[in-house]
């Protein structure tokens, strides 16, 4: 019990070797993020083998929808991360004890907003997107099950996040974990065993995700020696409140403005037909797990970078910032290497159909070298981040979302129009995506060495 303790307690990472904190920090978020994506995966997989293609479709159809109305969680996570883990960093017992009962209230708000607004829109959007009739129906009814459930998904990925910021990433890994095991079954049990088609896999993932967040808001409670966790820190203070949503606003921006673009660009997957809409979300499921490294490593390195900088440790901000890239460009580069040699195996967990498998792995070809270009990208705006500054990576997602990709997608699409193919070549949805990754890394590092970051701290 003392070894499993001494694992899960708060990691402190203003001492010791900044790429050591970093690793062994970022590795069991690594493996929960990896956990995280199977969410998606096995409901992707039990649909694809148990329904069909339509219903593989559907379930994707629904994934840009569902990130544009979830950025308001992704806004106060963000933040909080940011807070805490300064705070943490800086030793400010009350102040961090303020910022995680704020957390907890604004998620609560956002919550009941999310519920309610989202249930509306979310069939006009569907159609507005011009989903095909065959599919809409699956689309929709999926859809509103997550957002009627999305409490679990909110305090989830909050908590987590607090929890995170504090240095423990171990405890939301066991959550997650034990979460995602549920999920897997209940997936199993509601669709192979009771017929219950997309419908199962929305309920098995709100009833998973709602455990996960209880145990770590039971795991929070009992950090007794770091916060205090008591009622009147969950009425929200103005400046504390503000502070969380202007640092996490640019990232909920930068998401909304990325899933805006991605359901005008759904809106050009979609003409291409079921066929392409499906390996569509099979080579998003595959890039979901090609992305955990660059994702784990941006955010351990926002942890990092914030609690050294409210610890004054600004020569370990720069030394770790190096190390974590460089580890991250690393793992990234023997990720493009498996895909480019196993692609075709990692399609046909999807679908037996062949042609599927085929275009899938071709389109997952166009992408793979862009993981690289988003290994630097994620750890030098996670350094960003954590520094204060998140209104830089903001604009540099929306520079090369809204005037690199969508425009490239669409242009190569017009310019490859012919009789045979009315709609252009479906290599313009990927090539557009890639193009994005490499123009946003060169931009962000630009950036990154201009060091203007450094006068945001908190």
């Amino acid at each position: 019990m003392e070894l499993i303790r001494k694992f899960t307690e708060p990691v402190d990472m203003t001492e010791g070797a900044p790429w050591k904190k970093i690793v062994l920090f970022a590795v069991p978020m690594l493996v929960g993020n990896i956990a995280q994506q199977l969410y998606n995966t096995v409901d992707s997989v039990v649909v694809g083998n148990y329904v069909g293609d339509n219903a593989l479709a559907a379930v994707g159809s629904a994934g840009p929808i569902l990130n544009l109305l979830i950025v308001l969680f992704v806004g106060i996570s963000v933040g909080a991360g940011i807070m805490v883990s300064q705070y943490f960093g800086a030793k400010e017992r009350e102040k961090l004890s303020v910022t995680i009962g704020n957390c907890i209230t604004l998620t609560g708000i956002a919550t009941l907003f999310v519920m309610v607004a989202a249930s509306m829109v979310a069939k006009p959007l569907l159609r507005l997107l011009d989903t095909p009739d065959s599919i809409i129906d699956w689309c929709n009814s999926y859809l509103l099950i997550l957002f009627i459930g999305s409490a679990g998904l909110a305090f989830y990925n909050i908590l987590s996040g607090v929890l995170r910021g504090l240095g423990d990433s171990v405890s939301a890994l066991v959550y997650l974990l034990v979460s995602t095991i549920i999920n897997i079954v209940l997936d199993l049990l509601f669709v192979a065993k009771l017929g219950m088609g997309v419908n199962g896999v929305a309920l098995a993932t709100v009833i998973a995700q709602a455990v996960s967040a209880l145990l770590c808001l039971r795991r929070l409670m009992r950090l007794t020696d770091l916060f205090d966790m008591k009622v009147c820190y969950l009425k929200l203070k103005g400046r504390y409140a503000q502070k969380i949503i202007r640092l996490g606003l640019p990232s909920g921006i930068t998401q909304a403005i990325f899933s805006m673009a991605m359901i005008v660009v759904q809106s050009l997957t979609n003409s291409f037909g079921e066929m392409f809409i499906a390996a569509n979300v099979i080579v998003m499921r595959v890039d979901g797990f090609a992305m955990m490294p660059n994702f784990s490593f941006g955010t351990a390195m926002t942890t990092y970078a914030g609690q050294n900088v409210g610890a004054r440790r600004g020569d370990r901000v720069d030394t770790g910032a190096k190390q974590g890239t460089l580890i991250a460009v690393g793992i990234s580069a023997v990720i493009t290497s498996l895909i480019l040699v196993f692609g075709k195996y990692l399609m046909g967990i999807f679908t037996g159909t062949p042609e599927l498998v085929e275009l899938s792995r071709h389109m997952m070809g166009i992408l793979a070298i862009g993981y690289i270009a988003m290994a630097v990208t994620q750890s030098l705006s996670g350094v960003m981040r954590g520094a204060g500054d998140t209104m830089t990576p903001m604009w540099i997602s929306i520079v090369t979302t809204i005037f690199v990709r969508v425009p490239i997608a669409y242009g190569i699409s017009f310019l490859t129009r012919t009789p045979e193919l009315p709609n252009g070549r479906q290599e313009c949805i990927f090539i557009s995506l890639l193009s994005s990754w490499l123009i946003g890394a060169i931009v962000t590092f630009i950036f990154y060495k201009k060091g203007k970051w450094k006068e945001k701290a908190v």
